[in-house]
């Protein structure tokens, strides 16, 4: 692998490890370049405090650590610093009022919900509901609408029972707007690698027939992640295996 947008840290409340040990990890695996997408942060109304996603009050941190980074490893890796994020269209001012004051490289799209927290369940818990399928493909659309986001992360989480003909209609709608966009989907590693229900084979054979590109995610939430080599091939030969175009690199960013 030559480059992941797709790295977490300890803030995020459910990734390990120091900021260091990502970057030394990444440069023992073989990768040019490091794109820190960490889950953002959202302003909500009231006293609510996520607990899986980095506080307001650790983004100067978030920023200064990886930029002193970026400084001392400037000569083995290129670092990123971005940030993963839903798309709620009701938070989005406050959101673009915060991160206007940061010198953010990129954002991923990763819809974890259909509803800004506390109010909706995660969205790779089972569900039968196609209403609820409906509106994780059209958040997302209208989220990449916006051209905030550089890809969208784990496009296939969302973890539908039900009717297969609504799975298959839906997810060809993303895949189509993706494709008539030239947007990348995301081949998530972790996923893969704990053996979750994504990635979905069912989602990869329709993004096959559209001829989407696809891009690897590692998802990383622990430093090892980023030299396990072996496992890089492990998950390249299967990401390939769909027979997509698959990018080494983000366009616009190298």
């Amino acid at each position: 692998m030559l480059a992941n947008y797709h790295t977490h840290t300890y803030r995020c409340k459910h990734a390990k490890g120091e900021d260091k040990e990502y970057v030394e990890n990444a440069i023992r695996g073989g990768i040019k370049t490091l794109g820190f997408s960490d889950h953002c942060p959202w302003i909500f109304d009231g006293d609510f405090k996520s607990g899986i996603r980095m506080d307001l009050n650790e983004i100067d941190d978030y920023f200064k650590s990886l930029s002193d980074l970026r400084d001392e490893y400037k000569n083995d890796v290129k670092i990123y610093i971005g940030f993963e994020c839903e798309y709620f269209p009701e938070l989005m001012e406050k959101q673009d009022e915060l991160l206007i004051n940061y010198p953010v490289d990129y954002l991923i799209l990763g819809q974890h919900f259909n509803y800004r927290e506390p109010y909706g369940p995660y969205t790779g818990l089972e569900c039968d509901s196609e209403q609820e399928l409906e509106r994780y493909v059209d958040l997302i659309i209208d989220g990449m609408s916006t051209g905030r986001y550089r890809y969208i992360a784990h496009p296939d989480l969302f973890n539908f029972t039900g009717n297969r003909e609504a799975y298959v209609r839906h997810y060809t709608r993303l895949c189509k707007f993706m494709k008539d966009n030239n947007y990348p989907l995301e081949f998530n590693y972790i996923g893969y690698m704990d053996n979750r229900h994504y990635p979905d084979k069912s989602f990869w054979e329709i993004a096959r027939s559209i001829g989407n590109k696809g891009i690897i995610g590692i998802d990383a939430h622990y430093p090892e992640m980023l030299s396990d080599v072996n496992g890089h091939k492990e998950f390249e030969n299967f990401s390939k295996s769909f027979g997509l175009e698959m990018l080494d690199f983000l366009d616009g960013l190298e």
